[in-house]
């Protein structure tokens, strides 16, 4: 009996070695487990139940190594500039990876890593050497790149960014947050990124309507994505003067951004790369000071009082603008300022000299007998640059604020803002440009978003300044040439808000989204875009 028990327990073992190596070898076959009862036994099933098959198990095969297409460029406003394609799995937020830093780059990238990690649920920390998973920010060793530009290289299931600044490789965070925002990851090789203009950004009217604290930050924020460095802030017009002022509380309006509130985003700005730029407007939109101060008023022959106009033959209108100065330059710790200087109503009229007799004789008493109102509002400019000008600012105002023909010029210095060619004064592009001029581009045209579109004015789109604008469309809708190329220096979006009712904040916001987006990619890269607007207004809806 043992001798049989053992014989049928021997037989047993071979059916069932041989039943195993059937289902490796045999494509399809699901052995006995889907109730196959009819099924007709393989070949191999016979021979072993005949007691011919006494091979080992076969081991298992190796698993094929996997094969990644060649990846594509990431989708991102602006469009990065240079994808070097690879082969792999690209990188995404996993749980226990970090942004890492070294402890050389503490001082510089830390805000940098620190945001980064908050957006992507990463975990942060200093280290000179970054793990699986982990994303590396880095300032180059020996910087030698173009300012704000940057590196992204995905590989080995890592990412790192680098660039000669802390804005180049805060830039680079921005693409990796957009390129997880859109695809929810990075694909694998090598991004290499730069703008085509120093100076990109928003000019927000905040005299005429009062913007909250909170929804500057916003547009911050908003900015910071888009690869967008300035945010210029008029806060002092005829309607009303929006900042708190120690030297001179009695011109300040209700409500107004408390100096706390403005260090508040000042700081935020500088935290996302982006300087504000201050405008006090003189010697004109100044009615907000002249409410409080009427003796500064200026008037014609007649008597009549001109809207928003300081008297600029009265010392002490010189004196209160610069008192002002000298209070906020310190609030502001960016690099630039703007004087102003546009509209001024003594030379809008034919004859300036007959209607302001007053100005016309401090025009001759200061720079001879040649001199005329122009040459008077000339010195008014260059002298509150002078004030201006130790601070190391770089110094702005708007074009028609400089004339052409007196004995008095503009300081070389001086940035021109070029908004217009229609105001009295303002000359076409080419005269400023071909005078060696330093111009932005703030084209009225396609870049002007006017509250309740009085004057002709109309809401500008996305799709006009993505299709048809370019830096070098200074006015209307003709190109300079592209040698003065090098002196455009830049451009920024325009909200002014003439009718302060006509939108809310948040249709201000909403209506600015697109345009700012198209403005973002347009003053980024130089070249035609690549996505049609459709595709691109798509991409920028899933980023907001």
């Amino acid at each position: 009996m043992r001798d049989t028990r053992q014989s049928r327990r021997v037989h047993a073992i071979a059916t069932a070695t041989v039943a195993a190596l059937v289902t490796l070898a045999v494509p399809g076959c699901a052995g006995g487990g889907h109730g196959e009862a009819g099924a007709a036994p393989s070949p191999l099933s016979a021979a072993s139940d005949s007691g011919a098959a006494t091979a080992a198990p076969a081991s298992s095969p190796p698993a094929p190594t996997p094969s990644y297409p060649l990846s594509t460029a990431p989708r991102v406003i602006p469009a990065v500039r240079e994808h070097v394609p690879a082969r792999g799995p690209g990188w995404k937020p996993a749980t226990g990876a970090r942004v890492v830093i070294a402890p050389a780059d503490r001082t510089a990238l830390t805000d940098e890593a620190r945001l980064l990690a908050g957006e992507l649920g990463l975990g942060f920390t200093e280290s000179a050497a970054p793990g699986p998973g982990d994303v590396q920010l880095a300032l180059d060793a020996t910087p030698s790149g173009k300012p704000e530009s940057y590196a992204l290289t995905v590989q080995g299931g890592r990412v790192k960014i680098s660039g000669p600044d802390e804005a180049g490789v805060f830039y680079g965070t921005r693409t990796l947050k957009q390129e997880v925002r859109t695809a929810g990851s990075a694909p694998e090789g090598t991004v290499r990124d730069a703008p085509d203009r120093p100076q990109r950004g928003l000019n927000l009217d905040i005299a005429r309507k009062n913007f909250t604290p909170d929804w500057i930050e916003a547009r911050l924020r908003e900015m910071g994505d888009l690869k967008l460095n300035q945010l210029g802030l008029h806060f002092s017009d005829d309607q009303a003067f929006r900042i708190q002022s120690d030297t001179h509380p009695e011109i300040v309006s209700d409500p107004h951004l408390t100096k706390a509130e403005v260090r508040r985003i000042t700081a935020l700005a500088a935290s996302l790369h982006i300087t504000v730029v201050p405008e006090i407007d003189s010697p004109g939109h100044l009615g907000a000071v002249l409410r409080a101060h009427p003796s500064l008023q200026l008037h014609d022959v007649q008597g009549r009082a001109v809207k928003g106009a300081v008297d600029i033959s009265n010392p002490a209108s010189a004196k209160l603008v610069d008192e002002l100065l000298r209070e906020y330059l310190p609030l502001f710790p960016g690099g630039a300022w703007h004087l102003g200087a546009d509209e001024y109503q003594a030379l809008v009229v034919r004859d300036p000299q007959a209607s302001f007799p007053q100005l016309a004789a401090a025009a001759r008493q200061r720079y001879g007998s040649a001199a005329r109102v122009q040459d008077l509002a000339t010195g008014w400019l260059n002298d509150r640059a002078a004030v201006v000008r130790p601070s190391g600012k770089a110094l702005k105002a708007w074009n028609d604020g400089f004339f052409a023909g007196g004995v008095v010029a503009a300081a070389p210095d001086l940035q021109a803002e070029y908004w217009t060619g229609k105001e009295n004064g303002a000359r076409p592009p080419l005269a400023y440009l071909q005078a060696g001029r330093k111009v932005v581009n703030l084209n009225d045209e396609y870049l002007y978003y006017v509250l309740g579109q009085p004057n002709q004015f109309t809401y500008p789109t996305g799709r006009r300044i993505y299709e048809q604008w370019t830096p070098l469309v200074l006015r209307g809708t003709t190109a300079v040439p592209a040698r003065y190329g090098p002196q455009i220096l830049g451009a920024r979006l325009a909200v002014w808000c003439d009718l302060s009712g006509a939108q809310t904040q948040a249709q201000v916001a909403d209506g600015i989204r697109t345009p700012l987006a198209a403005l973002s990619q347009k003053v980024w890269d130089p070249r035609a875009p690549q996505l049609p607007w459709t595709a691109f207004k798509a991409l920028a809806d899933k980023l907001s």
